[in-house]
């Protein structure tokens, strides 16, 4: 117990008190009041009467003195805690106001002092993590503000709670968009605008701006905002990326087709060119040998073309209920794979001549990726309402460049690949509302995932 602890000010004014009390009690009963009392019966005379104190006038004495005594005491020990409850008091009011500058000022060296020198600490922390916030507030506004993408954040009665610069340019000439009715400001926008802020998915929409189309991103979320719902709106300009991407798409689809055509048409020019000699000649003879080869190359050529047509006019998938059984038995007779566990109970739905389509595919991928037969498998789980569909192989897997660009069209490793495999299958798999995924596997090869959603009725 340090001396200048409360607890030690306490026990010395406790102690302090005590000895007041035995010294007054002595006083008033051994000496000297008896004594003075016994003076003043002598002085007056033996047959005077005085005063002689009985046990309830002692304790009435020892209470008149005691009493002051002990309220002084008591108000040295609360004083400095209550100058120290009213200087919290006015900082924690200043705090509900939002201003963190107030310090207390006392200097001591107990349990108050400590508590005083943690309050100014955290005034302190308080200060300067108001002062960070505010700063990353100022960025980030002028960082939402200067974006070219138009942002707009509506409350619960779909009043406009936020917009930037971009926003207002778009909806309102550059006016403030802040407590103005969204529907009512977009009610005389163009109808593929209005349709996709409707809507609660992601959409892609064209509109007439300035005497050109004009190409949207519409990104859209719902969240609570303090414990009200809140819709956030992003408008992002695409027409730019889209025909830089229209443009870098049309130029692979030309190196291919190119490269595919120079391969197939020389050898064509090539023996049509030797044909004419050897009829020329009248050597006959190898004439078939040379038809043939130009005849494997002209439905090699027409298989090629034949492919990017069949991806160019994909159909929209018809949707059924499809039992596992002969579906697999039918795939089996295609490609060889090895089942990993038991096919779902209930009946997968699903497209089954382009999901059969994309499954081959990727079986023979994976085949083509030097994993050992037995390695390629075939995996199918139903979580929640859609369906997993897994091809794995124990190939050498992928690259992380690979990886990022094996789903865009026209691109592939294989020197005699078309790039079109992995393209199809991610177009097939949109077009049935799911997705595709592919990731290594952690003990070597390659994971394609076709995660696809499941009527309700079929799950």
């Amino acid at each position: 117990m340090r001396l200048r602890s409360l607890e030690g000010r306490l026990t010395l004014l406790l102690a302090l008190a005590a000895l007041t009390g035995a010294l007054v009690y002595i006083g008033v009963t051994e000496w000297p009041l008896p004594q003075a009392f016994a003076w003043m019966q002598e002085a007056m005379g033996r047959h005077a009467s005085v005063f002689q104190p009985s046990r309830v006038d002692i304790f009435v004495i020892c209470a008149l003195v005691l009493l002051p005594l002990c309220w002084w005491l008591g108000h040295i020990v609360m004083d400095p805690v209550k100058r120290l409850l009213r200087a919290l008091e006015s900082a924690v009011a200043s705090y509900r106001d939002g201003d963190f500058s107030i310090s207390i000022a006392l200097n001591r060296r107990d349990e108050l002092g400590d508590l005083i020198h943690m309050h100014n600490e955290l005034g302190q922390t308080l200060r300067e993590q108001r002062q960070n916030l505010a700063q990353r507030e100022l960025l980030l506004d002028t960082v939402v503000q200067n974006t070219p993408v138009a942002l707009v954040l509506t409350d619960a009665g779909d009043r406009v709670a936020y917009a930037n610069i971009a926003a207002r340019h778009l909806f309102n000439e550059g006016r403030t968009l802040n407590g103005l009715h969204f529907a009512t400001l977009i009610a005389d926008a163009p109808e593929a605008l209005r349709k996709a802020i409707e809507g609660t998915e992601d959409a892609l929409f064209s509109v007439e701006m300035d005497g050109s189309e004009e190409t949207f991103h519409l990104s859209q979320r719902a969240f609570r905002l303090q414990g009200r719902p809140h819709r956030l709106q992003l408008f992002r300009r695409m027409t730019r990326e889209l025909s830089r991407q229209e443009v870098a798409a049309w130029k692979r689809v030309i190196r291919v087709v190119s490269h595919e055509l120079n391969n197939s048409l020389a050898p064509i020019s090539s023996l049509a060119h030797s044909g004419a000699e050897l009829a020329r000649r009248g050597d006959v003879q190898r004439l078939p040998g040379v038809f043939a080869t130009i005849g494997e190359r002209a439905r090699h050529l027409h298989g090629f073309i034949d492919g990017y047509a069949r991806f160019a006019k994909l159909p929209a998938p018809r949707i059924a209920a499809i039992e596992w059984k002969p579906f697999l038995d039918a795939l089996a007779l295609h490609c060889r794979f090895q089942l990993q566990g038991n096919a779902p109970s209930q009946p997968g739905w699903f497209d089954p001549v382009q999901i059969e389509q994309v499954l081959i595919n990727l079986i023979k991928n994976a085949h083509e990726s030097g994993s050992a037969p037995e390695g390629v498998t075939l995996g199918l789980n139903v979580v929640g309402h859609e369906l997993r569909i897994e091809v794995a192989d124990r190939g050498p897997g992928m690259s992380e460049a690979v990886l990022a660009q094996a789903l865009l069209p026209f691109y592939s490793t294989k020197r005699s690949g078309t790039g079109l495999g992995l393209a199809l299958a991610r177009e097939i798999s949109e077009a049935h509302g799911g997705r595709i995924a592919l990731a290594n596997r952690e003990d070597g090869g390659l994971r394609v995932t076709l995660v696809l959603p499941q009527s309700a009725t079929a799950s």
